[in-house]
């Protein structure tokens, strides 16, 4: 963890809680794309993103700092995000385990690398598919560009899991966009 956050939040735990706009200001860019990405709902996320620095306002004694503050506040936002959706519970795309062996992942790689316009829209299309966990993966991974072992520690996940998951995630996306209608 950087020093002069462990500083901040010392000097917050200590009463000077106004420099808590630090995290906000740092943070809250990040932690509402990632909520937002995982409720589909920019009022909820809004409203959500709140949730989530309050909550990390209020257990910030509990804070240990073994990871970054960046990776704490993350994971606070990705349990508060898939609880809300988890809630709403939206229909998903469920995928046969044998079809996804099927796949090479070179027919994958070529798919998902293809910057055409007609693919990204399908991409785009097959990610609103997804579920919001696997939503948070391939947001953390590609568009926050976190490494394994973050997206592991945030999702409360083991690091060969987490990259098992982002596979198998992959694969389905791929199927999604192959099945679309053209």
């Amino acid at each position: 963890m950087k020093d002069d956050e462990r500083h901040i939040i010392q000097r917050i735990l200590r009463g000077e809680t106004a420099l808590y706009e630090h995290f906000l200001n740092t943070y809250s860019q990040q932690v509402f794309i990632l909520v937002a990405r995982i409720v589909s709902n920019q009022e909820d996320a809004e409203e959500l993103t709140q949730d989530v620095f309050l909550k990390a306002f209020q257990h910030l004694s509990s804070f240990k700092s073994t990871s970054s503050f960046s990776t704490w506040i993350y994971s606070i936002a990705y349990n508060t995000a898939i609880s809300s959706a988890r809630k709403k519970k939206f229909d998903t795309f469920v995928m046969d385990d044998a079809l996804l062996a099927n796949i090479s992942d070179t027919q994958v790689d070529e798919a998902l690398n293809d910057e055409g316009e007609e693919q990204i829209a399908k991409l785009n299309r097959a990610m609103e598919q997804l579920d919001s966990e696997e939503q948070a993966l391939i947001s953390l991974f590609y568009y926050e560009e976190k490494t394994l072992n973050e997206v592991a520690l945030i999702l409360g996940l083991t690091e060969s899991n987490a990259k098992v998951k982002l596979h198998r995630i992959r694969k389905k996306i791929y199927v999604l966009m192959k099945q679309e209608k053209v």
